[in-house]
This record gives C-alpha cells, structure tokens and sequence, in this order.
C-alpha cells in the first residue's frame, strides 16, 4: 500500500543503494498514479502515473509518519475502491476456508490446500492487481467446478 512504499523509500536503504550504483549526485524522478491524484484513461479506465521529482521523497516521509492511520476512519486510502475491494477479498477468503475446513478428507487435502493458496498469486497494484485477481477467481472456480463443490463457487 501507499503506506509501506513510502516507509521502503524512506528507510535509506534505497538511497545508500542508489550511491553505490551510482556513485555522485543523482536526481530522481518517480513515475506514479496515486489513487487519490492520477487521472483515468479514457479508453481502458486505469490510472494514469504521473511525474514526480525528488520532492515527492517529503509526501513519502510524510506518508511514514502516518502509518498509524492505516485501517482507521482517518486512513484516506482506506477509502478507494481498491482497498475496498482487498477488505472484501479477505472476508470472501475467509468464508470459503471454513468451508473448504468442512469438505476437508485426507483423500482432498491437496486440491484444497492448492485452493486455500491461490490468493498468494494476486500481485501488483490498481490494474495489474484487478486482473491478477480475476485470473485467481477463475483459477480457483476452475478447480471448485473439479471438485464439484458448488456452494463455494459462489463465494468465488
């Protein structure tokens, strides 16, 4: 989240990493689409990136502080439609391991612990992330539709 790419670019470790690629005075231009700032794409809808210069090192370490606002009313990232949408996926999550825990047989345990692990593919932020998690709600029906478990398919 927008919280821990700001504490990773403000740890230093990022900086002292540049330096020793690098060596001498750099400057750094960041290419990113802020939910809360990025304009859409009118054909496709995803965020836009947008340009930032070194000053955006300041909003990261400001970002850092305010970690603690994470999950909280105050959190206003907590509020787009992506965080939303995560919040949701781990209370869908939740709901089909219990159910898979009901259906589980010694005979089973493989095809639903392959089932229980497909979140551990959802990668990447606002598009990216979208289609990784369509790819896992089909990968996770398809294997559902095997085991013949449609009260789960629902839940996908």
């Amino acid at each position: 989240d927008e919280y821990e790419v700001a504490r990773l670019y403000t740890t230093g470790e990022f900086e002292a990493d540049l330096r020793r690629q690098f060596g001498g005075e750099f400057s750094l231009t960041f290419h990113l689409a802020p939910p809360l700032l990025a304009p859409r794409d009118k054909g496709t809808g995803h965020l836009r990136k947008m340009t930032f210069g070194p000053w955006i090192m300041h909003a990261f370490r400001l970002l850092k502080i305010l970690r603690f606002l994470r999950g909280t009313p105050f959190d206003v990232f907590g509020h787009t439609a992506e965080r939303r949408s995560e919040r949701q996926l781990i209370v869908d999550y939740m709901k089909w391991v219990d159910e898979l825990v009901k259906r589980l047989t010694p005979d089973n345990r493989d095809d639903l612990a392959a089932i229980a692990s497909i979140p551990q593919e959802i990668r990447g932020f606002g598009h990216v992330k979208e289609a990784s998690i369509a790819k896992a709600r089909a990968r996770q029906a398809e294997l559902l539709r095997q085991l013949d478990v449609p009260a789960l398919r629902t839940a996908a």
